[in-house]
């Protein structure tokens, strides 16, 4: 049984003047998915996500979202959608937890103080909720848009770049926070970042445009599991191991060597049954160094069609 999808777009496009933003773009995302929006600055995910909040109009296309279309049922999806475009607004002269109870009593949602105080917990502002916003850091007003986004309880996240300005340990809390919403409360969250690594953590499925169009789309293991990646294979006997291979299936995809290292090229999967024919063959093997990651991954997708 296919899961439900939560987002539907087909042929999405979006022109500006002479300049193509968005290119008869296809995207699928699925109930529970953390889906992984990425590309170079310019390839049209900022304006993607504008078509999907309803905030432009696209030229040609379709979307639909909780499977109804966008276009004739906009109020209604709204409501079961949070999201924080680029940076969140807020009064800055009044504190975090006026700010939120204003946005609750405007958008018709519960402002009690022990809601608002567990939101603001659970970014960790907890301490500074009396706090003015204008005296927040930049990584400060993206943890309180979180909050923003969160507070009427949506289905589905739509986050731009939400780990902009953070230190390491606030994109760890933040990226901690997308797991514990997807697994625990079981949201769907659409991710848009350019901090891949961030991605690579924690998405299930994701896609890569480069200049309006998508390059690739599927989940981050089967993406990167069908790549072919650099493997150096460290063992104790660089001689017999040389033997051992030239002799054998795995000669093909012997690349080079380099004083005790054997370097492979060779798919991910496959890395477990050479390392056990070195065992078998009472090889050590001291070190398993792949080369791959889902930034390599993403510089060979943008790179190869930025041409």
């Amino acid at each position: 049984m296919e899961k439900e999808k939560i987002i539907e777009v087909k042929g999405l496009s979006k022109k500006y003047k002479s300049i193509i933003a968005v290119d008869n773009l296809d995207l699928n995302v699925y109930r529970g998915d953390v889906f992984g929006f990425l590309g170079p600055n310019g390839a049209g995910k900022s304006t993607t996500i504008r078509m999907l909040l309803s905030l432009i109009k696209p030229n040609s296309g379709s979307i639909k979202i909780f499977g109804l279309p966008l276009e004739k049922n906009r109020i209604e999806i709204l409501k079961k959608v949070g999201a924080i475009v680029e940076k969140p607004d807020f009064y800055l002269y009044l504190n975090a937890y006026k700010n939120l109870e204003i946005l609750g009593k405007l958008s018709g949602v519960d402002t009690s103080k022990k809601k608002i105080m567990e939101m603001l917990e659970l970014v960790g502002l907890e301490k500074r909720a009396y706090s003015k916003v204008k005296t927040f850091s930049h990584g400060m007003k993206q943890r309180l848009g979180l909050v923003q986004a969160l507070l009427h309880d949506p289905e589905l996240i739509i986050l731009d770049e939400p780990t902009t300005g953070l230190d390491p340990q606030g994109m760890k809390e933040i990226r901690e926070l997308i797991v514990y919403l997807s697994k625990e409360k079981n949201k769907t969250i659409f991710l848009s970042s350019h901090i891949l690594r961030e991605v690579e953590l924690i998405a299930t499925r994701m896609i890569i445009i480069n200049k309006g169009k998508a390059q690739v789309e599927g989940t981050v293991d089967e993406l990167l599991n069908a790549e072919i990646l650099s493997v150096t294979f460290e063992v104790d006997e660089i001689e017999k191991a040389i033997d051992l291979i030239n002799n054998s299936q795995w000669k093909s995809i012997l690349k080079n060597t380099i004083k005790n290292e054997l370097l492979f090229e060779m798919k991910k999967n496959e890395i477990s049954e050479l390392n056990k024919f070195f065992v078998q063959n009472e090889i050590n093997v001291n070190a398993v160094i792949p080369v791959r990651s889902l930034e390599d991954y993403f510089l060979k997708i943008t790179e190869g069609t930025g041409k």
